[in-house]
């Protein structure tokens, strides 16, 4: 329990310093020297030093939604198993809570979003809600592949150990399909290229700058550590896919997972350096993607395993 814990504080503490990864990816692509990798560690702590300016318009909602966005973050991972050790938490059943967990965060970011009255925080959420819609089928796909595979419906199940190389092992290559369609779903859920740009304050081409444009201070600070932990859990999953072995040591194992947290990063800030953003009415095509390498990914094993 005490590793378990430890690990679930190594994921609070180094999210924002995965996430400088990005910058320096698309620094060095753009033949520039970029921000340190401490910068979003700086940025949290000018934001935390700084007062928060509320709306008249605004109720108690526009203050739940940063803190909400960061609880439910912070919670999944305790669910997750880091590092292939075993998650905090585990009960069976808990990979739907927490991808309801997860949809409880969205449902309170969009709603602060639209506690503002503003039309142009209005068109984000509405496209906020849309989007992850597809992305939740996918996940629920994937997660039909994964319970025929393991009869359990917890991530420990999932993750822990070396169970990543069982999937590899019955399902071969479609599970380059779940890779693929897990990494898709990671751009999607936090607003990455090329679903939206996260460096655009175009309001028409934003979805989820454009939701948290009248947050300030404190509360832009919470939304910022609650997106880093969003995408910590989602490459987490990607790094146990694609790095399924275990060393029998507790060290080489987090330096396994964290090689492959890192490379996830990396790809993240490649695919941001190499494409430009996709029209929104090209965006549901592109998440779709997601859903049909899952599907075609489980069919394929399903009909294998008989």
């Amino acid at each position: 329990m005490i590793e378990s814990i430890l690990l679930w504080v190594f994921a609070l503490l180094t999210a924002p310093l995965f996430a400088g990864v990005i910058f320096k990816v698309k620094a060095f692509f753009g033949g520039r020297k970029g921000s340190p990798l401490l910068i979003n560690y700086y940025t949290l702590i000018k934001l935390f030093k700084k007062g928060s300016v509320y709306s008249t318009s605004t109720t108690f909602i526009f203050k739940m939604g940063p803190l909400v966005s960061l609880a439910a973050a912070a919670v999944a991972l305790l669910f997750l198993p880091l590092a292939g050790h075993a998650p905090v938490i585990s009960f069976h059943g808990d990979v739907i809570f927490v991808l309801y967990l997860l949809g409880l965060a969205r449902f309170f970011t969009i709603a602060a979003a639209m506690d503002t009255a503003s039309p142009f925080e209005g068109m984000g959420a509405a496209r906020e809600a849309y989007f992850p819609i597809i992305c939740e089928a996918s996940m629920f796909m994937i997660l039909i592949l994964f319970y025929r595979l393991t009869g359990d419906l917890n991530l420990a199940a999932y993750f822990s150990v070396a169970q990543p190389f069982g999937f590899w092992q019955a399902a071969g290559s479609s599970m380059l399909f779940v890779v693929i369609a897990f990494f898709i779903i990671l751009l999607t859920e936090n607003a990455r290229v090329p679903v939206d740009d996260p460096a655009t304050h175009l309001e028409l081409t934003m979805i989820h700058e454009v939701m948290v444009l009248d947050h300030s201070g404190p509360d832009f600070g919470l939304i910022e550590m609650g997106a880093f932990l969003k995408m910590f859990f989602y490459a987490s999953i990607v790094s146990r896919l694609i790095f399924p072995f275990e060393l029998g040591s507790p060290i080489l194992n987090l330096a396994l997972f964290s090689m492959g947290v890192l490379l996830v990063y990396v790809a993240v800030g490649i695919v941001e350096s190499i494409m430009a953003r996709y029209r929104m009415d090209r965006v549901p095509k592109f998440v779709l993607t997601s859903f049909a390498l899952a599907f075609f990914a489980t069919v394929i094993t399903l009909e294998f395993l008989k």
